[in-house]
């Protein structure tokens, strides 16, 4: 064979207990499991005392362009991550072609360089032509489409606007992207209109899409906006999918009870999943009208100030002599974090059966939120080990096992043999986040060995340099 991991305590994905095994890899695949003292390979790594599990998939990134300049994905592979899924909250690389900085909040993806992509699939053939360290999972983003359908976003788009955006969407799916994703709270998305979503959503579900929904405005009014979610998913026939689920603000806390209940209501007669990050703070580009009294707002990235990057807003305002509304706007084009989550709706959401991990990172941000770097250790750490949420063979199966079969993920998020070799090797004494909001780019501990398609991504505290990863496509085994 080409590697074997001996005496290794397997979590498989699947939420059973974990068992004793040998895992043996030989071209790219998972050929043997068991008892493998009588076979030998190119390579053995000894992991008594460690877990192999499924390599984790990152169901909620921002990593368009990082897969084409990153490219051992060091911030993900370090993590135990082997697949991202990009293009969400109505954002994706593709179909677009930008000059300059772009509106937000495109500026998710950096500075604009990456638009270049006329069409979805120029987007996927550039990827395989220069592949990075991890697998890629694609979606065509709302807000995107209509930048490039639309000369004025801030109202529904025309009929033939539409038409324009569903052709978009069709070449997306041929291409091999897994769904369409919305980010209706931002400004370019949010006059946007139900029915124009449902028809876009409608024709990603004719190609067997999901619908990735980062819902409408969720601060003032989180229940209407999962029943427009909700109602989309309903007309269009496609499976949806609550991206960062959250009840933000304080007049929110403690309303995840609620949102739950909902989700648990529509799942009786459409499909829903959701994911959630492991943190009390969000991160996004910087809204003035996010910078309220009694809200810690941490700068991220400034275009006018870098100086500021890392600083509060409150510091910056009084520094200047302004309010912080004011200092905000004199920072634009930038990004933050916001302290804005309740710690008990944070785990009462993670602790939902069928929630999902995805980290919402930013990998453009000068000083990211370290969900960039360490939301997959803080899962097993913090939140299995230490708090006790769940056991580990949970937290695993949230990773792996439930999102490969959402986006379907075909050979992939289980060990089992004839699956593709995207593993990862952890101690689960030690793994845990060493990343923090004053230091955010540390890599966490107790990440032993992570492969991709059966080719070492990251050994021994870094990047191997390999860069086995694949586009994958939706049904594509």
């Amino acid at each position: 064979m080409d590697f074997i991991i001996r005496n290794a305590s397997v979590i498989d994905g699947t939420g059973s207990p974990r068992f004793c095994a040998d895992v043996g890899v030989d071209g790219g695949r998972i050929t043997a499991l068991g008892d493998l003292s009588g076979s030998s390979a190119d390579a053995e790594m000894q992991a008594a005392g460690r877990v192999v599990a499924p390599g984790f998939i990152d169901v909620h990134t921002h990593d368009d362009c990082a897969l084409l300049t990153l490219g051992d994905m060091a911030p993900k592979v370090s993590q135990g991550v082997t697949t991202v899924v990009a293009g969400n909250c109505g954002v994706s690389l593709a179909p677009l072609r930008l000059t300059g900085w772009p509106p937000q909040p495109l500026d998710l993806l950096g500075d604009g360089r990456g638009f270049r992509f006329g069409h979805f699939g120029d987007f996927v053939e550039a990827l395989e032509s220069d592949p990075p360290a991890t697998n890629a999972a694609l979606l065509v983003g709302h807000i995107t489409l209509r930048l490039g359908a639309m000369r004025d976003t801030s109202r529904a788009a025309t009929d033939a606007e539409i038409a324009d955006m569903q052709a978009s969407v069709a070449e997306a799916m041929a291409a091999g992207a897994f769904g369409f994703s919305t980010g209706l709270d931002y400004p370019n998305a949010a006059a946007s209109s139900t029915e124009e979503v449902i028809e876009l959503a409608r024709t990603a579900a004719g190609f067997g899409g999901v619908y990735a929904s980062h819902t409408r405005n969720y601060f003032e009014d989180v229940e209407g906006a999962l029943r427009e979610a909700f109602d989309i998913a309903e007309h269009s026939g496609a499976p949806l999918i609550l991206s960062h689920h959250q009840v933000t603000g304080r007049d929110n806390f403690g309303r995840s009870r609620r949102t739950l209940a909902m989700i648990d209501e529509a799942r009786a007669r459409i499909s829903v999943a959701l994911d959630a990050y492991p943190y009390d703070a969000s991160s996004k580009v910087l809204d003035p009208l996010r910078c309220r009294p009694g809200v810690r707002v941490k700068i991220t990235w400034s275009v006018p100030h870098p100086e500021m990057t890392g600083r509060d807003i409150d510091e910056i305002a009084r520094g200047w002599g302004v309010d912080p509304v004011e200092a905000a706007e004199r920072l634009l084009p930038a990004g933050a974090v916001y302290f804005q989550l309740d710690e008990a709706d944070v785990r009462r959401i993670l602790a939902y059966p069928e929630t999902m991990i995805g980290s919402d990172g930013l990998p453009h941000d000068t000083h990211p939120h370290p969900r960039l770097w360490g939301t997959f250790p803080r899962v097993l750490g913090h939140y299995a080990r230490d708090v006790g949420l769940f056991d580990l063979e949970t937290a695993v199966r949230k990773m792996t096992a439930i999102p490969a079969a959402v986006f379907g993920l075909e050979g992939r998020g289980m060990i089992r043999e004839g699956a593709f070799a995207d593993l990862v090797v952890f101690d689960p004494a030690t793994v845990r986040d060493a990343a923090t909001f004053d230091e955010p780019a540390r890599p966490s501990a107790g990440i032993d060995l992570v492969m991709v398609n059966g080719a070492p991504v990251w050994r021994g505290g870094r990047a191997t340099g390999e860069r086995p990863g694949r586009v994958l496509r939706r049904g594509a085994a």
